[in-house]
Formats: C-alpha cells, structure tokens, sequence
C-alpha cells in the first residue's frame, strides 16, 4: 500500500522531531536521493511504488554515486546535503527517513533492498539483521 504524501511526512516529522513538516521534507528528499543512487532494478521500483508519488520519483531519480557508500559514508553525504547538519544530526535523519521507507517497504522488499545495500545499513532502516 503507498503512503499518502501528508502520512508519510507526519511520520518522518515524528520519527526525527523535527519542528515542521519543511524539515522533515528537506531530510526525506535528501536520504531517499542519496539511497535511490544505492538502489537498482525492481527493489527501487517496488520501493518507489509504496512511497508517495514526490518522494518516488526522488528515488527513481537519485543523486549520482561513483561507488557504493558505507553507511558512515552515507551519513556523512546527508551531513554535506543538508544546509547546517552535522554528522550526529544526519544519523537521526537518515534513520527517521529510513524507518519509515522500511515500513512501507515491509519485510520481504526491506530484505531484498538490504541485500543491495553495504553491511551495516540494517541499523540505518532501525531494522538490525541477525549476522
């Protein structure tokens, strides 16, 4: 089931915190960016399908990646996107976005998205894999 728009941001505002829903918004843009460069094929298609039509097409038009990201690496680029953040502040945004992806996701998709993903990133979606 896609999240509506208003859902999906009411939950990421909640999940990080954040002030207002522009907040959480400038976060959801700039992690589901820097994720959509990580991702390929039908996970990111499935993923995009059951987020909100913006938030999709950010997927499916990510920022460009040279090479996979660790996840501290991950961080760190969220860091540099988003005007004022540091690297303790992108750590709760990443994690606030990618909860909520996770949960639209559900747990089949999630587990073929991580398998995409470097080791680690289990802890970014607040979903820890068994080793």
């Amino acid at each position: 089931m896609t999240l509506r728009w208003e859902a999906f941001l009411d939950r990421v505002r909640e999940r990080g915190t954040y002030e207002s829903r522009e907040e959480a918004e400038r976060a959801a843009r700039v992690v589901l960016a820097l994720l959509g460069a990580h991702l390929v094929g039908r996970e990111r298609a499935e993923l995009a399908a059951r987020l909100p039509e913006t938030m999709a097409l950010i997927l499916l038009n990510p920022l460009q990646a040279a090479e996979p990201l660790s996840p501290e690496r991950f961080v760190r680029a969220t860091a540099a996107w988003i005007e004022g953040a540091t690297e303790r502040t992108a750590v709760w945004d990443v994690g606030a976005v990618l909860s909520v992806a996770a949960e639209a996701a559900g747990e089949d998709l999630l587990r073929r998205v991580l398998l995409q993903l470097p080791t680690g990133y289990d802890l970014l979606f607040g979903h820890p894999q068994s080793p």
